[in-house]
């Protein structure tokens, strides 16, 4: 038993900073996970997911591996598409949705076509599916830079936040831009996004953030409890995916998301069969 699930954390430093990162990325992607449910706004996370990919292809472009111009290509990139995408939405006959998928589809393409021909000798797989493994500290510390921020701002405006996911007319009463919260979380999500694509890629990054908080959504009645629940089974997938990978020779990344996917699927299971009826609710629905 030792040797399978402690061993490798004790004789390995790359294990360490690899769990660390699994930690530190569901602590700030368990909250912002939970919130993208409860908003509805899933697809859109898998929007930014993507369109962070062709800044971080410009940067690396520009700046070769360094780590802060990687990010700040990802982010620039993340926000412009937010930015036009809302804008849109705001100004055309198409649904935020619907303009999201546009723009994130372009910016995959455009991201890939940079990396394919101007990359040189860098692997595109690398930038697609990451390699926590390959975590050093410098990139360890550009994770705890973001969860610990993330945290503190999302203590400064969870109530707004709360307010307008059950109740949008008692923000509009009470004279709350909801704008501008709205703003400022879509741009935590694209930090958080532009960690995590660090040690798992932009394919595989929005994989911790939404998995783990689709599953506490089944499993809690409450938001907070919602929130902690999503944090465990992040932290708990990252943890099983990284012995996994370990034993079985298996691509880390993946192995992690896997996991968070069967924590969904079995909490699918377990509302199936104990929340509702299974034929009404899962089959026909």
């Amino acid at each position: 038993m030792y040797d399978v699930f402690i061993a490798p954390f004790v004789e390995f430093i790359f294990m360490r900073r690899a769990l660390v990162a699994c930690i530190a990325i569901a602590l700030s992607c368990g909250p912002l996970g939970v919130l993208l449910v409860l908003r509805r706004m899933s697809l859109m996370g898998d929007a930014l997911s993507h369109a962070i990919l062709p800044g971080i292809a410009i940067g690396y472009l520009v700046t070769g591996l360094w780590l802060p111009g990687l990010s700040l290509g990802g982010l620039a990139a993340g926000l412009i598409v937010a930015f036009a995408s809302g804008k849109t939405a705001r100004k055309t006959v198409l649904a935020e949705d619907a303009s999201f998928t546009g723009f994130y589809i372009i910016s995959l393409a455009l991201g890939v076509l940079i990396l394919s021909v101007k990359g040189g000798n860098m692997n595109l797989t690398h930038f697609l599916f990451g390699s926590v493994l390959a975590v050093d500290q410098e990139i360890l510390l550009l994770i705890a830079i973001i969860t610990t921020m993330t945290l503190v701002i999302l203590a400064l405006i969870y109530r707004p936040l709360i307010y307008e996911c059950f109740d949008p007319q008692y923000v509009q009463l009470m004279g709350i831009n909801a704008g501008r919260y709205q703003l400022i979380f879509l741009g935590l999500v694209v930090i958080n996004l532009v960690g995590a694509c660090q040690a798992l890629g932009t394919l595989m990054a929005l994989g911790i953030i939404m998995l783990p908080a689709i599953a506490a959504r089944l499993l809690t009645k409450q938001v907070w409890t919602a929130v902690l629940a999503a944090v465990l089974i992040a932290s708990i997938s990252g943890y099983l995916g990284l012995v996994t990978s370990y034993q079985l020779n298996w691509p880390s990344g993946p192995t992690i998301i896997l996991f968070c996917g069967s924590a969904y699927l079995l909490s699918l299971g377990f509302y199936c069969i104990n929340r509702v009826p299974f034929k009404k609710s899962c089959i026909k629905r």
